[in-house]
């Protein structure tokens, strides 16, 4: 285990390293608990670093074997070994070869970064600092070299040995059981990006012509008998690599593109060069097993770790505090990509929900950071929704504020101008400033500032000028260790929309017409003045959620219902349904009596009725803000029962009002078999399930028959878990049996046992906690599993507020439990556990005081994790 209480990494602090190495030899020798790791680095003193520096190579928990430079083993005396750190101090020139073997055990190391076993088959994290726990090296992203790697293991155990680039050649080693495969990657790359596969894997073979005619191999590995539930992922695959071509322009580069899709992985997925390694999660689906939200997921992460191969790959981070370039710009392209496949305005919907749930919750409490932070205790600590989401933002307004044309030019140019290069947020930008002409000194505020800007737009009409003046003042609240802000860059996309629902025409006092109609705010106060305005328009603002902002205007609810019914704009369309319903239920929350919500229901009875609006987008529209979003508007003093119990309430209210449209809509959108996971069909599943969870909201017996029949004869995951969802709210036998009869049918699955974990223990009754205790006893759970304990115990303390939050504090102690034994096994899973305390600062007295204590019971724990102590010092600061 690393030090407890690290130095802080400061960005100011950065040296180029003094040892660069220019080619990686690598000799594995695969055993279960004795791997033996030979490695051969070409290094050579870097002309840009301190010339009189030793030979440091960072380690962590590695026991050193051999040691040798040009060939000649090395004297005891000759250098400092320990298990985390490798020193020559007095290195014999300016460039040599030095060879370290070392030993590690796969079996033992739980904590899943280095080289694991995940169901008897090796695998490799290596992302950010896993490398060290293989091998001494000079463990950082700017340290570019190219890898050879020979492997080799019992033929029996591993008949499948993969690793980066392209094989060279692979065989029996003559007189053992053993074989080897020897794998060569051309292009530089980081040792965060190395990988390593081995193991008892089947094949899912296919393959792809780039567009300049290259042949590629694909190729997804999968536990034999799961190969048929690859194929949706090989597909997404394939569409990925041509929208790469066509939208960015960017070809793959190597002869085989392989996916490894493993059960014990501590993330979504990784983008090693040429050998993504996946958590199965996001590659096995079958209608059977799969929702159309996974779907999605799998669509989304696919194409998110291939398009690392440029904006990640190709073109590094020169440091961690950089990690936005490579994963903010890979987000805001996968969700182009997403968009471009399915629904564009669904998709932003669900993006900015997102942003909305995990981002801005963390800009406003204790773990709030910059999208490049200034330093960091530990670096597994910030991959986190900033970083991601808003990273994704940052770049989205750059491309409004430039257009599309320079956009796509500022790409062409950084990745041109930085191929094979470890790249920083000036490089990015200074690209896209030399190819639009513009100075973007003032937009890279939005990288170095913490927080989200609060956005007072204030409009007025005056009929005698024939002009609407529009006000805007921005501000941004402090954040820890930034008190005073700057103003920012606000690209804001702008309608006025008349009384015939139609746009008017946007022109300024000045006489200039907007381009793409965006209005750029980047001071403090500032006034835009429209003229040619003949009757009182209603402001459509931030369309598309132009910038991430917290906005507020003087709009009334008679404008918020017009709004929802003719605004071009679909995703204000949404938003206006949202803020009326955030009205309403900040109101019941804080007096507990619900205020009139005739305005909600009127808008959105005309939504359900418009016969062109897509039924994806109408479940967005019309489901109620969670408890967690209605929380967040709140902002402080919450009490998360008074929040559910104006939610359940306002649910019901419209349940009832909409009463005859839902039944409609739930009869008439039955889709026809076969099942489709693609958009419009997924589209009429999601608006009638939602359907459905409303006309059960009540209870009533006739409505859990309905649901439980939909569970009972359903052909696909989709329906049969939307149901099982519905029944689950209501404690009734239909619950219970069909609890048993999912459970009967999907024992043996644990990606779906997930699904039935997650779902008991977001119930929102008394009895929850002691339910999601007992479900940790059964043989389906693991806590050595990070997706198990993401399914329970991360699905308990993030999405049920009610009861995690319960004000004896026994959902926090539940909580610390699992973390303080976690963190000795898998500190970087407890660390992401412990995060659900980010929000306790809003909660109610009581509520916030039982939280805090908690955080310090695990804080004053002795020989914790750094991954822990960084959460739950900076939580407690």
């Amino acid at each position: 285990m690393r030090d407890a209480e690290p130095h802080p990494v400061r960005l100011a602090d950065y040296r180029p390293p003094a040892w660069l190495v220019d080619t990686v030899h690598l000799d594995i020798s695969l055993h279960p608990t004795a791997t033996r790791v030979i490695s051969r680095l070409a290094l050579r003193r870097n002309p840009k670093g301190d010339a009189a520096a030793p030979v440091l190579l960072d380690g962590d928990g590695l026991t050193l074997v051999r040691l040798a430079v040009d060939g000649t083993p090395l004297a005891g005396g000759a250098y400092e070994a320990s298990p985390q750190a490798l020193i020559l101090r007095h290195p014999p020139s300016d460039r040599f070869t030095l060879e370290v073997e070392t030993l590690v055990d796969p079996t033992a190391n739980t904590q899943l970064m280095g080289l694991y076993r995940s169901r008897d088959n090796y695998c490799t994290q290596c992302e950010p600092e896993g490398f060290r726990r293989i091998t001494y090296f000079p463990d950082r992203s700017d340290v570019l070299a190219v890898y050879t790697v020979r492997v080799e293991a019992s033929r029996a155990e591993a008949p499948v040995l993969l690793s980066n680039g392209n094989l060279e050649r692979s065989g029996p080693i003559p007189d053992t059981d053993r074989h080897y495969a020897i794998w060569h990657d051309p292009w530089p790359k980081p040792s965060y990006l190395f990988a390593l596969v081995g193991g008892n894997l089947s094949k899912v073979p296919d393959h792809f012509v780039t567009a300049s005619g290259r042949p590629v191999d694909l190729g997804i590995y999968v536990e034999p008998g799961k190969e048929a539930r690859a194929t949706y992922a090989m597909d997404a695959l394939k569409r990925s690599m041509r929208w790469d071509e066509k939208v960015f322009g960017r070809e793959y580069d190597l002869d085989v593109f392989n996916i490894v899709a493993v059960s014990d992985f501590n993330m979504g997925a990784m983008e090693n060069k040429g050998l993504n390694i996946f958590n199965d999660k996001y590659v096995l689906a079958s209608p059977e097993t799969a929702t159309d939200t996974d779907y999605a997921g799998i669509e989304s992460v696919i194409a998110h770790e291939y398009f690392h191969n440029w904006s990640g790959n190709r073109v590094t981070c020169r440091d961690w505090f950089q990690l936005c370039l490579k994963e903010g710009l890979t987000v805001f392209r996968d969700q182009e990509f997403s968009s471009d496949e399915r629904s564009r305005p669904v998709k932003r919907i669900s993006d900015v929900r997102t942003l909305k749930a995990a981002q801005f919750t963390e800009d406003a409490g204790p773990l709030s950071h910059p999208v490049r932070p200034e330093s960091y205790h530990e670096i597994n600590n910030f991959y986190t929704a900033t970083v991601y989401e808003k990273g994704a933002e940052v770049v989205r307004m750059l491309k409004t504020l430039l257009g599309d044309e320079d956009f796509r030019a500022g790409m062409d140019l950084y990745y041109a101008r930085h191929d094979g290069d470890a790249a920083t947020i000036e490089d990015f930008l200074a690209a896209f400033a030399e190819a639009s002409g513009r100075d973007l000194s003032q937009f890279a505020l939005w990288y170095s500032q913490a927080g989200t800007p609060r956005v007072s737009a204030q409009g007025q009409f005056d009929p005698a000028a024939r002009t609407y003046r529009l006000d805007i003042r921005q501000e941004t609240p402090p954040t820890p260790a930034q008190p005073e802000k700057k103003p920012v860059v606000l690209p804001l996309a702008i309608g006025l929309i008349g009384p015939d629902g139609q746009d008017l025409p946007l022109t300024l006092d000045d006489g200039r017409n907007l381009p793409r109609h965006v209005i750029e705010v980047t001071q403090a106060e500032q006034s835009f003045v429209f003229t040619g305005i003949d009757a009182r328009p209603v402001l459509s603002l931030n369309r598309g959620f132009s910038a991430p902002i917290n906005l507020s205007t003087n709009l009334t609810d008679a404008d918020l219902v017009f709004l929802a019914a003719h605004d071009r704009d679909p995703f204000n369309r949404f938003d206006a349904l949202q803020g009326l319903a955030f009205r309403i239920l900040k109101a019941g929350a804080a007096s507990g009596t619900l205020p009139d919500a005739a305005p909600l229901i009127e808008a959105a009875r005309l939504l359900l009725a418009d016969p062109t609006l897509d039924p994806a987008f109408k479940a967005q529209a019309l489901a109620i803000p969670g408890e967690n979003e209605i929380a967040r508007e709140i902002g402080s003093n919450v009490d998360p029962d008074a929040v559910f119990t104006a939610r359940r309430a306002l649910k019901r209210q419209l349940a009832t009002a909409l009463h005859g449209a839902l039944e409609e809509a739930y009869a008439a959108l039955a889709a026809p078999p076969p099942y489709s996971p693609g958009a419009a069909a997924a589209g009429r599943r999601a608006l009638r399930n939602l359907a459905l969870d409303y006309l059960t909201s009540g209870g009533a017996p006739e409505a859990i028959a309905r649901a439980k029949a939909q569970f009972m004869a359903a052909d696909n995951m989709t329906d049969r878990f939307a149901a099982l969802a519905v029944l689950v709210q209501h404690d009734t036998p239909e619950r219970a049996e069909a609890l048993d009869d999912f459970y009967r049918r999907f024992v043996t699955d644990p990606l779906v046992i997930d699904k039935w974990l997650s779902l008991q223990a977001q119930i929102p009754e008394a009895g929850t906690l002691e339910r999601v205790k007992d479900l940790t006893l059964l043989p389906v759970f693991s806590m050595a599993n990070p997706n198990r304990v993401r399914a329970l115990i991360g699905a308990f303390a993030t999405a049920n507020p009610t009861q995690f939050h319960r004000p004896d504090g026994a959902g926090h102690d539940f909580l610390v439990d699992v973390v303080l034994g976690l963190d000795a096994k898998n500190p970087q899973v407890a660390a992401r556990m412990l995060s659900a305390f980010k929000t306790f600062r809003q909660l109610e007295p009581l509520r916030r005081a039982s939280a805090e204590r908690a955080l310090r019971r695990v804080a004053a724990t002795p020989g914790l994790s750094p991954d822990v102590t960084d959460i739950a010092t900076r939580s407690l600061s």
